[in-house]
């Protein structure tokens, strides 16, 4: 098992994964409930398990990672949630299909109130950073991909890097300000995107971002 499951895990082959996967998505609906009191912790996925019904050890073989697991559960399903709001993004130009779908992603994870600021909480700790950085970036590509970018040299990478970063300040804003600050930081950060992506072009090739890219480029396609 790798860090984020739910991430990783194969699409279901067998009565026993789908199975497996309905209890997963049970359990989490029961992290919603008991996350704004019991916060995102060992503690309150075995006691999700004991709602369902479930053994500490029964918990523990779907959840081998606890609240690891429920937090990557929780970044899909708000992925799933914004993807179906969307529109059909042909009909909308680059700015609007980003802005749209940040917008979406935002009010899928907002929905959730007080048990996304104790999993924003959770994800903040040093430890769990990088699963942190992990999501954020599925979630990133999972909007370039409806908007229809299919690049993979190294704009693959800047682009995901540069929406992680203003799909989590949106959403931070989104949770402790009002959804009238977030949307005017977002409109703020497109205006930088389309300005950055502008001079990107004017570059050599030898560009440090774009070498930095390509090295991360490696490391996927090698």
């Amino acid at each position: 098992m790798t860090d984020a499951p739910a991430l990783d895990r194969p699409a279901p082959s067998s009565q026993a994964s789908d199975w497996a996967g309905d209890m997963e998505q049970a359990l989490l609906d029961q992290a919603r409930v008991l996350a704004p009191t019991q916060g995102w912790t060992w503690h309150m996925a075995r006691a999700a398990g004991r709602a369902m019904g479930l053994s500490a050890a029964e918990t523990e073989l779907l959840l081998p990672h606890g609240p690891r697991d429920l937090a990557a559960l929780l970044a899909r399903r708000h992925d799933a949630q914004a993807l179906a709001a969307l529109p059909d993004p042909a009909a909308l130009k680059i700015r609007a299909r980003i802005r749209a779908a940040v917008l979406a992603r935002t009010e899928a994870a907002a929905a959730d109130g007080e048990a996304l600021r104790r999993w924003a909480g959770f994800l903040a700790l040093p430890l769990n950073l990088p699963l942190a950085m992990r999501l954020l970036w599925d979630s990133a590509d999972a909007l370039w991909r409806w908007a229809g970018d299919t690049a993979t040299d190294e704009n693959h990478y800047s682009k995901r890097a540069i929406l992680s970063g203003i799909l989590a300040g949106t959403l931070a804003l989104r949770l402790h300000a009002s959804p009238a600050e977030a949307e005017a930081f977002l409109d703020a950060r497109i205006d930088n995107v389309m300005a950055f992506e502008k001079w990107k072009a004017g570059l050599g090739a030898q560009d440090v971002l774009a070498e930095v890219a390509r090295a991360l480029a490696k490391l996927r396609y090698r």
